[in-house]
């Protein structure tokens, strides 16, 4: 049996305090007790993507203005954003724009145009609703058309999907990137020369 490729992805958790961060990465590693972040934390969870076993090591920040200066040194080396947003909350949907360019500047990743990003719009679950999807679609399809889901941290809504998703992203941006690495052309020494290197000749 062929043994399977082993791959190690970052992910960013990016969005306003209390927007649920911490709650969706503890639901997606199956743990059930979590604490509010202070500063930067993270956990790992390995999942099964084709023929490769993914470790996604998800790295959830706080979201304090007080505390984002801490987060900035954290985005460099990400694979993939997760920007989430509180659909109970409209100041946390229309903050996703300043994270996305926050991390674009402090991550500065590769083709940032192509860098993957998704969009989890939290809370499902409360009936107190105030972004609706159609609002959030909008705003992903503006913005190179992300990835979109809405989820519930506390009932497991498309959390897992979510997740898989940009993993899925990220791999094949990974595989775009090697596909367009330049190497440099072999340089071919001339038969005559080879031959008179052969016979010590220094002419």
């Amino acid at each position: 049996m062929a043994s399977r490729k082993k791959v190690l992805l970052k992910m960013i958790l990016l969005g306003d305090s209390t927007v649920g961060k911490t709650a969706l990465m503890y639901r997606f590693v199956n743990r059930r007790q979590y604490k509010a972040t202070i500063g930067v934390d993270f956990l790992t969870k390995e999942l099964q993507i084709d023929d490769r076993l993914v470790t996604m090591q998800i790295w959830d920040t706080c979201g304090r203005e007080r505390f984002k200066s801490l987060d900035a040194p954290y985005y460099r080396g990400a694979d993939g954003c997760v920007l989430v947003m509180d659909v109970t909350w409209p100041t946390s949907f229309k903050s996703l724009e300043d994270w996305k360019e926050k991390f674009l500047i402090e991550g500065d990743p590769r083709e940032p145009e192509h860098f993957p990003f998704v969009v989890l719009g939290n809370k499902v679950d409360l009936e107190n609703r105030m972004v609706q999807t159609c609002e959030a679609q909008r705003w992903c399809e503006e913005n190179n058309k992300i990835p979109y889901f809405e989820t519930s941290a506390k009932e497991g809504v498309n959390v897992e999907k979510a997740f898989e998703t940009i993993a899925r992203n990220a791999l094949a941006r990974q595989k775009e990137i090697d596909q367009q690495t330049d190497f440099p052309i072999p340089i071919h020494i001339p038969q005559q020369e080879e031959q008179a290197k052969k016979e010590g000749c220094l002419c």
